[in-house]
């Protein structure tokens, strides 16, 4: 969780960057401008998806970790009869 709320900044900061120089393709209209869009539009998706999973991917792994942690309990306690859940 540190380590995904100390890579919020540079991720923005490389997003921000790439759409400064993938927007002017977009908008671009002379020669070889239809080939360069095509490129462009991809490009800037794929940042801006990237940059969204900076969020979901914490929370992810927090699943994942207290379902491992849940299942890690039952097992300690299936192995251990006799003694009650607390």
């Amino acid at each position: 969780m540190q380590g995904a709320v100390k890579r919020i900044r540079p991720k923005f900061m490389t997003v921000a960057t790439d759409f400064i120089g993938l927007v002017p393709i977009l908008w671009a209209t002379g020669t070889g401008s239809d080939v360069m869009k095509r490129i462009g539009a991809p490009l800037i998706g794929g940042v801006f998806t990237s940059f969204l999973l900076e969020f979901v991917y914490p929370a992810i792994y927090e699943i994942w970790k207290w379902n491992f942690e849940l299942k890690r309990k039952r097992k300690n306690n299936s192995e251990l009869p006799g003694l009650i859940d607390r």
